[in-house]
């Protein structure tokens, strides 16, 4: 295997797996993932915004029928309602999700949703809502639009449900709407202030506290249906403030259409570019972003109109992707990806009841990253420091040991090669062949500093 080969599958990908072939040519492989069609957005095992509704709807006459009881149920009668069906699709999400960054094929596409899915970040802990959503938001709103126009991926993303819920926009009522008189009801910033501090201009915009209320106003009337068929996002007019909202100078009417003129606004800005650029280059290449390769992606995203594409086959052309590899650290959901990737781990089956079908959100939340669950909307952090402290590293041999006792067949040496190919050190070779058992051995690759860098 060719050194150019092993960075794709590394660097670019999610690690490689037993027996995968070996591109010939690796920037094609890569590029080639940019124009694949993507995955359908609803699945059979799936719910749909109609399916989450109902699943709301009978929780709910749940509760009002425990709550009209004459006396307190017996503990029979709530074991047999069992754990609220909004849990049972966040967990059915999870092991969808878990699935396929097991055995896809297009793993590059892949990372760039896992990296939007982490710039427009949720917390399935913040409420019901928001969990119930959040993988219906990363199939629907993030992963068809990841080599879209970044314009389009803005507009799915903020006005998801899940992403409504999670910066209370569906709390927000314009002072002066027809909901709003009286001063019972208020306006709620925090969607807007993270739109553009996080997901588009960034402070150093320059905009201002009144460019942010004035945001908030624009996205006032939009909330979720979340027990009510059909279900999804909505705009309700009473709560919209009425009026003329003035952005970083640009006028914006008043309506449901006036959101999406302002987010295609913010998308197209010369600071969005440069924000997301130097993301991207963060993420794929480097913890201090070569600045060469910021303005090369800045440049595309600017030519194209925000073409997130072309910005992503940009980024597989940056000399500085190919020069320094392994060079990032891979966070901890990355780390348990590639280490069941690389030992042929059969994935969870989408219909299993947990705990077999929970096992690889159990280990990302063991190494401290659990899925869905980033504890602030500006995302897991995308450099070494953060995931490097002694318990940290510690709990990643750990959790390695554990999965090489159930993979000890596996010759670790042969899996090095097939793995990390001219990317294994001498050093490390020389270790697994001196380890105790084969367990030892395959312990010592999957935490190899080869291993956990890409």
């Amino acid at each position: 295997m060719q050194p150019r080969a092993a960075i794709a599958a590394i660097r670019f990908g999610l690690g490689r797996r037993p027996g995968e072939p070996v591109p010939g040519d690796p920037e094609a492989w890569l590029t080639g993932q940019l124009q694949a069609a993507p995955l359908p957005e609803e699945g059979p095992d799936l719910p749909d915004f109609a399916e989450i509704a109902a699943a709301f709807a009978e929780d709910r006459n749940d509760r009002v029928a425990l709550a009209a009881a004459a006396e307190p149920p017996p503990v029979q009668a709530m074991a047999r309602i069992g754990p609220p069906r909004a849990i049972l699709l966040e967990q059915a999400e999870q092991r969808a999700q878990a699935a396929l960054l097991l055995t896809t094929e297009t793993p590059f596409r892949e990372r760039l949703v896992s990296f939007w899915a982490n710039h427009f970040a949720i917390n399935a802990r913040r409420g019901p809502v928001v969990g119930a959503h959040a993988g219906h938001m990363l199939r629907t709103a993030i992963r068809p639009h990841v080599t879209g126009p970044f314009a389009t991926l803005l507009e799915a993303a903020v006005l998801h449900p899940a992403m409504l819920a999670y910066l209370d926009n569906t709390q927000s009522v314009g002072p002066n709407s027809r909901a709003g008189r009286g001063g019972r009801l208020g306006l709620n910033e925090n969607l807007a202030r993270e739109l553009m501090e996080l997901h588009t201009l960034s402070p150093a915009a320059g905009y201002s506290q009144a460019d942010v209320t004035e945001m908030a106003r624009i996205l006032t009337g939009w909330t979720v249906r979340a027990a009510q068929p059909p279900g999804g996002a909505v705009f309700l007019p009473n709560r919209h403030e009425p009026g003329e909202k003035t952005v970083l100078g640009r006028r914006f009417e008043a309506g449901e259409a006036a959101v999406r003129v302002a987010l295609r606004f913010l998308a197209d800005h010369s600071a969005t570019h440069r924000h997301i650029a130097a993301k991207l280059v963060r993420h794929f290449v480097a913890d201090d972003p070569p600045p060469g390769a910021i303005r090369r992606v800045e440049g595309v995203l600017r030519d194209t109109g925000g073409d997130l594409g072309a910005a992503s086959a940009a980024l597989v052309a940056t000399p500085e992707a190919w020069e320094a590899p392994l060079s990032k650290l891979r966070s901890p959901q990355d780390y348990v990806v590639a280490v069941l990737r690389a030992v042929g781990s059969p994935p969870p089956m989408v219909g299993s009841p947990p705990p077999p079908g929970q096992a690889v959100p159990f280990a990302m939340g063991l190494l401290g990253q659990p899925l869905w669950q980033v504890p602030a909307p500006d995302g897991w952090p995308d450099t070494a420091p953060a995931w490097t402290a002694p318990e940290a590293m510690l709990r990643r041999v750990e959790w390695a040991h554990g999965v090489a006792g159930r993979f000890a067949r596996l010759n670790a040496r042969d899996l090095a090669a097939e793995l990390l190919g001219p990317l294994a050190a001498p050093a490390t070779l020389a270790e697994l062949a001196r380890a105790g058992s084969a367990r030892d051995a395959l312990t010592l690759l999957l935490t190899s500093p080869e291993f956990q860098r890409r």
